[in-house]
């Protein structure tokens, strides 16, 4: 691959301030520093410098995402074949990869999008091309239904990146998780498109639904149930990731494959993850103490493998620009979190998926967790000063 970074040095001079070809330097630039360590050094200071940059932070985020991303596209398929009576007789294959021919169209206009948007806006402003639009650009496909249209996820991503981010000035300054932006703004902008069974499973106009299939989500099961013996579904289902839902949000195991990545790596915060799923359990358990309903009497446990929950707790709410950041508030926020997202899908019939509103809203308090963090330990030195000096 020598020759391709040797295409690159030789054209840099092309693109820098003053040369002919100058109005390309934010993507000459980000094309170089996306496939090889940036080559710049500090020109004041003394600074320690290793090869991870914040492209290569990002790059390992993309990597965990790939089990969820391989599971979403085989569960497409296999809701599919499901639905229409023919799953038993279709091979592992075929339902691959007619779930990867869904799912791919949606990764390909997520990205092309917001990359596009992404390059006018460094060109806008001379600046570097941000670098955490690559894994906004998959976060957004997986949190989206599999029948939402493509000009839907494409209006919903440019929404995300010009109001969730570049009015706050680009990556690094947003005050939301630019993904969840895009999620929230097909909730509210398009509901009729959001919601109703059918949105969980890619169907044809010629396809017919068996008798027998149910696209219900166990959230919605769990929404309508009038006892708690008419939320059916499998466990190990859940678990797996075999039962409707959004594109990366159903199987807990490859998520959780994603999380051991992201902490052996140091990438995502287990603070956050494990906090948030403690707020989930503390809710769950409060619910069914004093269960009222159907949906309250449901197991705990069963809210962390169902809907966006461990999505949520894993590749969401750890985002490191819109999370809390002081160690303390961390465990904090991560815990509101989790029990916020249990509280509204329980409580709240409106939004059987809590954890999208959760985690926006514990985004915006974030700032202030950490401001009471560092504020009282200022008083618990100042106390340890005054003390000494006495």
């Amino acid at each position: 691959m020598k020759f391709i970074k040797d295409f690159f040095e030789k054209t840099e001079p092309l693109v820098q301030k003053g040369a002919k070809y100058h109005w390309l330097h934010s993507v000459h630039d980000g094309f170089f520093t996306f496939l090889y360590v940036p080559k710049s050094t500090s020109k004041t200071g003394t600074h320690i410098h290793d090869h991870i940059d914040l492209k290569r932070t990002m790059t390992v985020v993309v990597l965990s995402l790939v089990p969820a991303i391989l599971m979403g596209m085989y569960n497409t398929g296999y809701q599919h074949f499901r639905a229409i009576g023919e799953l038993a007789s279709t091979g592992f294959i075929e339902v691959f990869i007619y779930g990867l021919l869904k799912v791919l169209p949606v990764i390909i206009v997520s990205y092309v999008v917001g990359l596009g948007l992404e390059f006018v806006f460094a060109q806008l402003r001379g600046h570097e091309i941000n670098e955490g639009f690559l894994v906004s650009g998959i976060l957004i496909p997986l949190v989206m239904p599999i029948e939402t249209p493509l000009w839907m996820v494409a209006i919903a991503t440019a929404f995300a990146v010009i109001l969730g981010k570049e009015v706050f000035g680009g990556t690094g300054m947003n005050i939301w998780n630019p993904a969840l932006v895009a999620r929230a703004f097909l909730f509210f902008a398009y509901p009729a498109q959001m919601s109703g069974d059918s949105v969980w499973v890619a169907l044809g106009n010629a396809d017919k639904v068996v008798d027998s299939f149910s696209g219900a989500t166990p959230m919605a099961q769990a929404a309508a149930a009038t006892s708690v013996n008419d939320i059916n579904f499998s466990v190990a289902d859940a678990f797996l990731g075999l039962i409707p839902g959004s594109i990366g949000e159903t199987s807990t195991l490859a998520i959780l494959l994603g999380a051991v990545i992201l902490i052996v790596t140091g990438i995502g915060s287990w603070r956050i993850m494990i906090s948030t799923v403690a707020g989930g359990v503390f809710m769950g358990v409060l619910l069914n103490i004093f269960a009222v309903n159907a949906y309250m009497e449901m197991p705990f446990w069963e809210h962390l493998i169902i809907g966006g929950f461990a999505f949520g707790a894993v590749f969401m709410a750890t985002d490191p620009v819109s999370a809390a950041q002081t160690q303390k508030g961390k465990w904090i926020y991560g815990f509101l979190i989790g029990v916020l997202a249990i509280l509204i899908r329980v409580i709240n019939p409106a939004f059987p998926e809590g954890m999208m509103l959760a985690i926006l809203l514990m985004n915006t308090f974030a700032p202030l967790i950490d401001h009471y963090v560092v504020g009282a330990h200022v008083k618990r030195r100042m106390k340890r000063a005054k003390v000494s000096a006495n």
